[in-house]
């Protein structure tokens, strides 16, 4: 299987020579599960497509700084490119920013939460079991970091994963795309990093809580597993 990774954002520079760039995450935790999936980079932001849809088996979008309601050039190319890969029933993993945008592309909404930031490990409950989640879980425990979040969910999708903090954490549309509030792909050390790089844009306290959270275990493995018998199945 060859996994295209659609490129919204960079670590930031200071970050990169102790955990890598969001690609570089990604095909570690894929690689992690399944060593023989192969993988192409497309920096998105940069104007980079495959030649076809179909030069990849399936795509995951990674995280970004950037709002879906930003006025950046880039992301009418983007947004496009995700409506041809529902049109041609190409398989999608959206990830935070992705996860976001696709719910705005397909007629939902996405927000400025005032309920702030989420950060740390979120727990949600699943509230529709698919049969591609093997080994099944009641509850996904996953990093985040995050201030938008989806407030509706387009029409023909469906609620996967639930939190308080997060109503709309994890969704399916149609047969082709999941979407996940959360970073599978962040490591405990990073997600620490980057809440203490960024304590004076969130608030001490809910820093705080977020580190705190960092001591439950994590599902991303599992998570990834799950990702794997969705797009072969």
């Amino acid at each position: 299987m060859k996994l295209g990774i659609l490129q919204c954002d960079s670590v930031l520079e200071k970050f990169q020579p102790q955990f890598g760039n969001y690609p570089e995450m990604f095909i570690q935790l894929f690689h992690t599960i399944d060593p023989t999936i192969r993988f192409a980079i497309y920096n998105v932001t940069r104007g980079e497509y495959p030649r076809t849809p179909h030069t990849c088996d399936a795509y995951v979008t990674t995280g970004s700084k950037a709002s879906v309601y930003d006025d950046l050039p880039w992301l009418t190319e983007f947004k496009h490119f995700l409506r041809l890969l529902y049109a041609e029933k190409i398989k999608l993993l959206g990830v935070c920013f992705g996860h976001q945008l696709i719910a705005e592309v397909f007629g939902g909404k996405t927000e400025n939460s005032p309920k702030g930031w989420g950060v740390g490990v979120s727990v949600s409950q699943i509230v529709a079991p698919k049969t591609w989640m093997q080994a099944p879980l009641d509850r996904l425990q996953i990093i985040v970091s995050h201030q938008d979040q989806v407030t509706r969910l387009p029409e023909n999708a469906q609620l996967l994963a639930s939190n308080d903090f997060c109503p709309y954490a994890m969704y399916q549309l149609g047969e082709t795309i999941i979407s996940l509030q959360g970073h599978p792909e962040f490591s405990k050390a990073y997600a620490e990093a980057l809440i203490n790089f960024r304590e004076l844009k969130i608030g001490r306290e809910t820093c705080q809580a977020g580190l705190r959270s960092l001591e439950l275990d994590t599902h991303e493995h599992l998570f990834t597993q799950w990702v794997i018998n969705f797009f072969k199945q």
